[in-house]
């Protein structure tokens, strides 16, 4: 038995994409933990701005955008970094986040909803949405479902 067997070199587990994001959410409950009351909201929302910042052209264009969108269609959803990425929480409870397509090599980014979010309709409702420009109508419609997210 003492024969070994070398490792395959394809891996089934986490993508380094995926690893890093963890690693980004880590550091986040982190920095959190640490955080001063009296500050903390301001502090997350500098981290969401600087991490926007930080994006590819069209990833920061769309979620900029979309942090102005929530922020004036659900003032009371309190902003933060969720595994690397933008995200809107209700009392401690994320309710959504934006993707960026380039953070996972994806064709497009994603606004997508946590069940914290009130969208329930019926058996069946969408979770995420492909985001691949922020048209006057689009930009309605995301406001829409983000004021009935936080209702």
């Amino acid at each position: 038995m003492g024969a070994t067997t070398a490792k395959s070199k394809t891996h089934d587990g986490f993508s380094a994409d995926e690893r890093a994001a963890m690693k980004d959410h880590a550091r986040e409950l982190k920095s959190a933990a640490r955080r001063d009351p009296a500050t903390a909201r301001a502090e997350a929302e500098r981290e969401v701005l600087a991490k926007i910042a930080e994006m590819g052209e069209s990833d920061r264009a769309l979620a900029g955008r979309l942090h102005e969108i929530i922020a004036a269609a659900a003032p009371e959803l309190a902003p933060k970094l969720w595994y690397g990425m933008p995200a809107y929480a209700r009392d401690g409870k994320l309710v959504c986040f934006f993707q960026s397509a380039q953070k996972f090599k994806s064709r497009y980014a994603t606004l997508g909803f946590n069940d914290a979010a009130n969208l329930d309709d019926g058996d069946m409702w969408p979770t995420a949405y492909a985001l691949t420009e922020l048209t006057p109508a689009a930009e309605a419609r995301i406001s829409a479902l983000v004021r009935q997210a936080a209702s």
